[in-house]
């Protein structure tokens, strides 16, 4: 049911296709968000060639809190104003980055990635956080990659029965 390895081999829009049914199977009965969001994570990392880190940050309400991902550690906390994922969810529009470098205000967590693509995870109009996913190879990512990331995002939203209660994790 799950192929484990790259789909490299595959054209893109035929990766994602995949990649989509196998998320479908890893999704099916399970509505807990942060199971899906560790899954998705795996599953991407595992599937698709030349990427360094794939994962979740979760909004609480003022900023981004680092959630299920794969990949070298990562920047914990997220303000709305810096970074790639701060420009995601600040703007609720999808951000592909080809060259993270010349991007005003990018946050180095893994100082090895290039290029970044982020999508906005929206849920009934509100903003619960971002999907991020690096490469260490510039222009990684294209118009093919916005779709797909898109789609497995949409494809997540969909398992979300009930506003994930984030806000509990507030900084004291």
């Amino acid at each position: 049911m799950f192929i484990t390895g790259s789909l490299a081999s595959l054209p893109k829009p035929e990766q994602y296709r995949d990649l989509l049914s196998q998320a479908r199977g890893l999704f099916e009965g399970e509505s807990n968000p942060i199971a899906n969001a560790a899954n998705l994570s795996a599953l991407v990392m595992q599937s698709l060639p030349d990427l360094n880190w794939s994962g979740f940050y979760f909004f609480d309400g003022e900023e981004l809190v680092l959630g299920p991902f794969q990949g070298k550690p990562a920047c914990l906390r997220i303000p709305l104003d810096k970074g790639v994922c701060g420009a995601a969810a600040r703007t609720q529009t999808i951000q592909l980055v080809p060259d993270v470098h010349a991007f005003p205000g990018h946050i180095a967590c893994d100082a090895a990635s290039r290029s970044e693509i982020v999508v906005p995870l929206l849920h009934q109009g509100r903003l619960l956080g971002v999907w991020d996913v690096d490469s260490p190879v510039a222009d990684r990512f294209d118009e093919d990659d916005r779709a797909g990331m898109q789609a497995l995002c949409a494809l997540f939203l969909e398992t979300i029965h009930v506003p994930v209660p984030l806000a509990q994790y507030k900084k004291s």
